[in-house]
């Protein structure tokens, strides 16, 4: 048997940190500078791992081959199993013209501009973000404000702004379900803590949006749809993450976000009139749906949360379970041994894949759009057109969660984790508060916080396991700092600049702008998780 060593260039654990960290620092250099494509980068990364892996830590190449096989199918189900049938239903309700009134009844609440962006940006963007997520919440949101009247930079970066507190359970809760299956975490308590760590920043995301797009005086006509909007969502994004797990988190959080902005407009509507620089001053109403029509626009997104919730009943999931296939993957399960100081002895390195494609979430949500497309009455060669749709939007990106998932298992299972976890415990008392940046570092250079926690949701458990931290907080820390990278993504700006026909010259104003609100609500997550792991480690979840 192999076993993994953690300083394996001259006794060094700085040389080989260095060494263990060249994958990420691909990435960087081909997102960041290069703006390579993702899917060229992540092979990128992958091909720099698998060369470490080989000659730096002297990993068998039959290990080596087996590590990136098993992350790739990791990244292909469950993860992408609920993209893609997540993504179906989006396509489902576009092709069919029914997402056109989803937006119609959204956009002709109001006429008043702040809650339009608070509508729109924050709690559609959320619920779009929970259904699909992947870039699909700035483009759908942008767009829709842009067709409203709202001036493309402004549109672009309201959403951009807006597309933070939903993004830890973005895609029916893939980044916290990734996270669960890259670091053996229990999927409850991981999702409790992200939800933990989430809920208080988005209380007040929807006044700071405010804020940010035209100070005080704008957000003292709205500041009781706004509190009601933050308060609403913060607290149904608590509720579901602790108790009812993560798929649900953000289409609950979003829905309790709209209903209480619209039911506090018309109790107390704004007694102003605010408009932001460069909008329209008419504001352009969408045409008008009956209640039968809205209700069955909808519908497709009402089985959703029905037959989610469903799959969550622990009754139905212990069934569905049964049905489950455990494979311990052949040439790697118990292969190589992990040592100190990663482990508390040395140990066989578990690599058990299971094949739950009953109980898996995205069964559910395949579920869910068979039943729409029976309500819709959806012929059958729409069906196909979708599909056809569908499997073309996602090759590239599932050919990038297939390659990062294949990169993360192979940092894990060569020791390059280790590695680096080992040197961020350097950091000793402050780790909890880099632990969020490093999050977001992940997202700005991955795009996605399901690749974010893929890539480093194992080094925070080895690094909070190394100096005695919670490893469940130090690992929601990683998806929670994360959602704040997200804005400052180059795969965001472009999705942004391009659902609003942004000139090009301002994507790199757009960046600078997000960026400093960016840092700012980051280091916020970073001092929330310090005050769980010092001030009260009993709010958070245990191992």
């Amino acid at each position: 048997m192999w076993q993994q060593t953690y300083s394996p260039l001259a006794g060094s654990l700085g040389l080989s940190a260095l060494a263990a960290a060249l994958p990420l620092f691909t990435l960087l250099y081909l997102l960041g500078v290069r703006r390579t494509a993702s899917w060229i980068a992540a092979l990128s990364g992958l091909a720099t791992a698998t060369l470490i892996a080989l000659f730096v830590y002297r990993m068998p190449p039959a290990l080596t081959g087996s590590a990136i096989l098993y992350g790739a199918a990791y990244g292909l189900f469950p993860i992408c199993w609920i993209i893609f049938w997540a993504i179906f239903l989006y396509r489902l309700s576009v092709e069919t013209g029914q997402f056109e009134i989803v937006k119609d009844s959204i956009g002709g609440l109001t006429q008043d501009r702040r809650l339009q962006a608070l509508l729109i940006a924050f709690a559609f963007g959320a619920f779009v973000e929970g259904a699909a997520g992947f870039g699909a919440p700035v483009a759908v949101a942008a767009a829709m404000l842009t067709g409203l009247g709202f001036s493309p930079f402004y549109a672009a970066g309201i959403c951009l702004l807006a597309n933070t507190a939903p993004v830890a359970f973005g895609s029916i809760g893939i980044p916290v379900i990734t996270l669960a299956g890259i670091t053996g975490l229990p999927l409850d308590k991981l999702s409790a803590s992200v939800g933990r760590i989430c809920a208080p920043v988005s209380v007040f995301v929807p006044a700071y949006l405010i804020l940010v797009m035209g100070g005080w005086r704008a957000l003292r006509g709205v500041l009781p749809a706004v509190a009601a909007t933050g308060i609403a969502f913060a607290s149904a994004q608590f509720y579901a993450s602790n108790y009812l797990g993560p798929e649900l988190t953000d289409i609950l959080g979003s829905l309790s976000a709209i209903a209480a902005c619209i039911l506090v407009t018309l109790i107390a509507k704004p007694k102003d009139h605010f408009t932001f620089d460069g909008a329209d001053h008419v504001t352009k109403l969408p045409p008008h749906h009956t209640a039968s029509q809205i209700l069955r626009a909808w519908s497709p997104y009402a089985l959703l949360v029905v037959c989610v919730l469903l799959w969550g009943r622990a009754d139905m999931k212990a069934y569905l379970n049964t049905f489950t296939i455990p494979i311990e993957w052949p040439g790697l399960h118990n292969q190589l041994i992990q040592a100190p100081p990663v482990t508390a002895k040395q140990a066989p390195y578990a690599a058990r894949y299971a094949f739950n494609y009953l109980s898996a979430a995205g069964t559910a949500c395949l579920l869910s759009c068979l039943l729409s497309a029976l309500v819709l009455r959806v012929p059958f060669r729409t069906l196909l057109l979708v599909l056809r749709t569908t499997s073309t939007q996602l090759v590239k990106p599932i050919l990038t969660v297939a390659s990062v998932l294949a990169l993360a298992f192979l940092m894990n299972y060569s020791g390059a984790t280790g590695t680096l976890g080992l040197a961020f415990a350097a950091t000793g008392a402050a780790f909890p508060f880099f632990s969020a940046l490093l999050g977001w570092l992940g997202v700005f250079l991955t795009g996605s916080d399901t690749s974010a926690n893929a890539l480093f949701g194992n080094l925070q458990v080895v690094t909070a396991n190394k100096i005695g931290l919670n490893p469940i907080l130090m690992a929601a820390s990683n998806s929670s700092g994360g959602v704040m990278g997200k804005m400052i993504s180059l795969q965001s700006i472009a999705v942004a600049a391009a659902a609003t026909g942004m000139p090009q010259a301002d994507e790199s104003r757009l960046f600078r702008m997000t960026l400093r609100h960016s840092i700012f609500l980051a280091s916020i997550i970073g001092l929330i998780v310090v005050f769980y792991a010092y001030v009260a480690p009993h709010w958070s979840p245990g191992p």
